[in-house]
């Protein structure tokens, strides 16, 4: 396991941006992808879009885990962002920059040229990064309301937005955080938020922040409606039902009139300060990882024994089954003391009886199904592909309820002690999506998260359908998954990859998933690291 040195957010500003959309200004984001071998980039986070500006400063922080062993090449894009799809391919490239995280987080400044591709710079666009490295794992949780605003719009009400900015030792502000637009609206109720603690006001209780409420317009230039300046330890008087309330005040319309009070009232309705664990936290805190495998041994696959089959074994002892086990299973297995793997087979015909199985154990023993290491595994699946017959259909529903199975009686401990993760490698051709979508689903509210390995040439649409990326899952009763938890990775794409590649794309989104799990359940690691018993 890597050691990792310590987590390192990222604040990203650009000047002078490309200008791709007629009749106004770019809609700029900012996405940040990592290296991840054998010219492959998987991404890592991604700022907020700002709608018609050339001059973006993000106010979403984006995070990475900084290991000093290791050479970690960034590549920063900023794209112009014109539909509502998380896709990036089909929206305009504005500019983009690789550098080392290492250059970064040696420069207290880092500021570069944007191109279009090696060599072609971006008209004058430059982008600029600042490093700050997260010590303190606490966060701020703010509610916010506000008041008879003055209106600021011709026709219709005030379209209100919060900006939050901390003050540095030099005295410039630096933007923490910019709420949602509530639209039409003089006596908006903004969503909860949380800000860490760190980026709020580095720690400092006391240093000052400003707080800003503008009139949002759709071309870039809003209207100030009023502002006031406070500290952590003045809002953090707010909660149990008893805001903390601030007049917000409009300098030039104050200096003016004399009869000028505010422009209206803005209303703490609480701020708490909590702390938010990371996955090394858990990890570290005694949470065990528990890989579990299941192998698509439907007849869609081909014949075993002729060299076009997907479960053929080449000459040197491979084939995609293989090698998705070694890459993905080598990983997980440092997570888990035991070394003990539980792995099943679906929809082949199983002897003495012959009859079709979607949860076979691959050593054929239903009541110890546990293969000793990946090597183990391995093994199992070479010593029972000559003695199975390949059938179908392809149903994975069963060994996902399977594994929930043992997720819910170890949520039912109340405790971050145990995680389970599901390898499905299947070649694709889904029969269950129904029930599969509802065991997901399910699934989605217990300690666990699914991968899904899709091997050979098959067109993947339901698997993409299952990981939910381009939307939330929902069951076919409508009942939406309660956090994402699939992965779904065709193999293809990694054929010509360095191993390690497959393993850091799909195991990527785990650590998210483990924390949101928790996090959702108010559940803190087992064992608590020794600075954060504070």
């Amino acid at each position: 396991m890597a050691q990792c040195v310590s987590r390192v957010q990222l604040s990203v500003a650009c000047r002078r941006l490309l200008d791709r959309d007629v009749g106004s200004k770019s809609d700029p984001l900012c996405v940040l992808l990592q290296d991840v071998g054998g010219q492959r980039w998987a991404e890592l986070d991604r700022t907020e879009r700002i709608k018609n500006c050339q001059d973006p400063e993000f106010s979403k922080k984006l995070l990475v885990d900084y290991y000093f062993e290791k050479v970690q090449k960034l590549k920063f894009g900023v794209y112009d962002i014109d539909n509502k799809s998380a896709e990036l391919s089909d929206d305009d490239f504005l500019g983009g920059m690789e550098c080392t995280l290492g250059q970064i987080v040696s420069s207290s400044v880092f500021t570069r040229p944007l191109e279009l591709k090696e060599g072609k710079p971006a008209g004058k666009g430059t982008i600029t990064i600042t490093a700050e490295e997260i010590k303190d794992t606490r966060v701020v949780n703010l509610e916010i309301e506000a008041r008879n605003l003055d209106k600021k719009d011709f026709l219709g009400k005030s379209d209100p937005f919060l900006e939050l900015y901390k003050q540095s030792d030099a005295g410039m502000w630096h933007l923490v955080y910019r709420s949602e637009v509530v639209k039409n609206n003089l006596s908006p109720c903004w969503r909860k938020f949380s800000v860490p603690l760190q980026t709020f006001c580095g720690g400092d209780l006391n240093k000052p922040i400003k707080v800003q409420c503008s009139d949002y317009d759709s071309d870039g230039s809003h209207d100030l409606i009023g502002v006031f300046e406070t500290n952590l330890t003045q809002l953090q008087k707010a909660g149990d039902g008893s805001p903390v309330e601030f007049e917000c005040i409009h300098p030039e319309k104050k200096q003016k009139k004399k009869s000028y009070k505010n422009s209206g009232i803005i209303s703490i309705k609480s701020c708490k300060i909590e702390t938010d664990y990371s996955f090394l936290d858990y990890v570290m805190g005694g949470c065990q990882i528990n890989f579990t495998v299941g192998i698509d041994f439907t007849g869609s696959n081909g014949n075993p024994n002729s060299p076009d089959s997907l479960h053929y074994i080449s000459p040197d002892g491979i084939n995609e089954y293989l090698i998705a086990i070694w890459s993905v299973g080598s990983v997980v297995q440092d997570y888990d003391t035991d070394k003990l793997f539980p792995a099943f087979g679906f929809g082949a015909q199983v002897p003495p009886s012959w009859q079709v199985s979607h949860e076979f154990a691959l050593n054929f023993n239903p009541n110890n199904p546990y293969c000793q290491g990946i090597q183990g595994i391995v093994d199992a699946y070479r010593q029972i592909l000559p003695q199975i017959r390949l059938y179908g259909p392809t149903n994975f529903s069963p060994i996902i309820n399977h594994v929930a199975r043992f997720a819910a009686h170890s949520a039912q401990q109340k405790t971050a002690s145990q995680y389970f993760i599901l390898l499905i490698i299947t070649d694709g051709e889904i029969t269950d999506l129904d029930q599969t979508r509802q065991a997901i689903v399910n699934a989605s509210k217990l300690p666990m998260s699914i991968i899904i390995v899709g091997v050979g040439e098959a067109d993947f649409k339901a698997m993409e359908f299952l990981d939910g990326d381009n939307g939330v899952l929902k069951s076919l009763t409508g009942e939406p998954a309660a956090r994402d938890i699939v992965q779904f990775v065709p193999f293809r794409q990694f054929r010509n990859a360095p191993r390690e590649a497959l393993s850091q794309v799909v195991l990527a989104e785990v650590p998210k998933q483990l924390v949101s799990y928790y996090k959702l359940q108010g559940w803190p690691p087992v064992r608590l690291p020794d600075i954060k018993k504070m």
